[in-house]
């Protein structure tokens, strides 16, 4: 066997009735992730087209979604950048 497998993955036989499980679950997520991402370009069309700013959403959407020691470190590597660029 090639030395890049695993040890987890020389337990046994490949079963194909749990490898089609699988994949057929990962295909339905992946098909459900298609259409939350449509629904979300949605409503980002929507809040556009009564005039919000669709860029500054986005950024406050990936802000909320980061820890607050993560976005604080973030916010102080931009003050620090713009200030070394004397974007202040």
């Amino acid at each position: 066997m090639p030395e890049a497998i695993s040890k987890k993955t020389r337990t046994g036989p490949v079963s194909a009735e749990r490898l089609k499980s699988f994949v057929e679950r990962i295909e339905k997520l992946e098909e459900e992730r298609k259409a939350i991402g449509g629904d979300i370009r949605d409503v980002y069309r929507e809040a556009k087209g009564v005039g919000y700013d669709v860029k500054a959403m986005r950024k406050i959407v990936a802000l909320r979604a980061m820890d607050s020691a993560d976005r604080a470190e973030q916010e102080a590597l931009l003050d620090t950048y713009r200030h070394a660029l004397g974007i202040v």
